[in-house]
């Protein structure tokens, strides 16, 4: 993936029990045979805040047609 002029990823760790439960749970996929290409990713999404923003000016936006 490419990063693009104005866009913001921002990814930090969820508060504590949100955390905890994410890697329970995947433990938990794990430990009862669910395949790791499935669990991980699961429990990261459950673990991690991840925001995609988009910083435009209005500048950049599509121009309108002036009368």
């Amino acid at each position: 993936m490419v990063p693009r002029t104005g866009v913001t990823v921002d990814i930090r760790p969820r508060d504590l029990p949100i955390a905890l439960i994410g890697t329970g749970g995947g433990a938990l996929a794990l430990w009862a045979s669910a395949p790791a290409e499935i669990a991980i990713p699961v429990a990261l999404l459950i673990v991690l805040d991840i925001r995609v923003r988009s910083a435009r000016s209005r500048a950049d936006g599509p121009q309108k047609a002036q009368r």
